[in-house]
């Protein structure tokens, strides 16, 4: 299965888990606190692939170990940096093979896709699971009325680094009413029962058509994650 990472995106292959065992190794993670001391970057990024091939938790911190023994790292940088992009890597493998699995759903033939993860009933989308961003000042009511604010908020702030596009995007936007936005991300069951929803009552008519300063286009909309 060919799956594309965080927010540097690299393409990878990973063998296709049940939901159930990716979601309580992602559980796993939640104790820990989910902060960044080390801006993202491909360097980083290079020094912490073994994210894409290690779904246990136990192993990655074994792993982890070695890489800060052998390259003189700063544990803790290490630490934070690994465990986030681990983490946020294996909630978009769940949620990816949850689209994959939908009838309406058709995946994208070439793995090294960058711009696109699926095409439904036809229109192709990359997609993101995004925390309800806590720039974004006007609150969840406000959004929910106005949720072409919020995708375009999306789009200015994503990464700069190798998966930057301004193609069509669904946002998984993760808004847990206790304001620990990220740690719902590890809920893959709710994030699969609100994409099944959503795909099931799907039409192109609720999508935001999009027009960027240089030109292009893009259709987008946002999947809600509450609880």
């Amino acid at each position: 299965m060919g799956v594309c990472g965080d927010a540097n995106w690299t393409v990878v292959f990973v063998m296709k888990y049940a939901i159930e065992e990716i979601q309580a190794e992602l559980e796993k993670r939640l104790p820990y606190k989910y902060q960044w001391q080390q801006k993202q970057n491909d360097i980083w990024d290079s020094h912490t692939a073994l994210i894409y091939e290690t779904l246990q938790w136990e192993t990655l911190l074994e792993r982890m170990k070695q890489a800060i023994t052998a390259e003189n790292f700063n544990k803790k940088a290490l630490f934070d940096y690994a465990a986030n992009r681990w983490f946020n890597f294996w909630s978009s493998v769940g949620v990816e093979q949850v689209f994959s699995e939908l009838k309406a759903v058709e995946k994208v033939t070439n793995s090294k896709d960058s711009e696109k993860d699926f095409y439904l009933k036809g229109i192709p989308f990359d997609h993101e699971t995004s925390v309800f961003p806590k720039r974004f000042k006007k609150g969840l009511s406000y959004v929910l009325r106005h949720k072409r604010e919020l995708i375009l908020g999306f789009y200015e702030h994503q990464s700069q680094q190798k998966r930057y596009h301004l193609k069509n995007r669904l946002f998984l936007t993760v808004h847990p009413s206790d304001g620990a936005h990220w740690k719902l991300k590890a809920n893959v069951l709710k994030l699969k029962t609100e994409v099944i929803k959503y795909v099931n009552n799907f039409s192109e008519a609720q999508l935001q058509n999009l027009i960027f300063a240089n030109g292009d286009t893009a259709l987008s909309d946002i999947i809600w994650i509450q609880e």
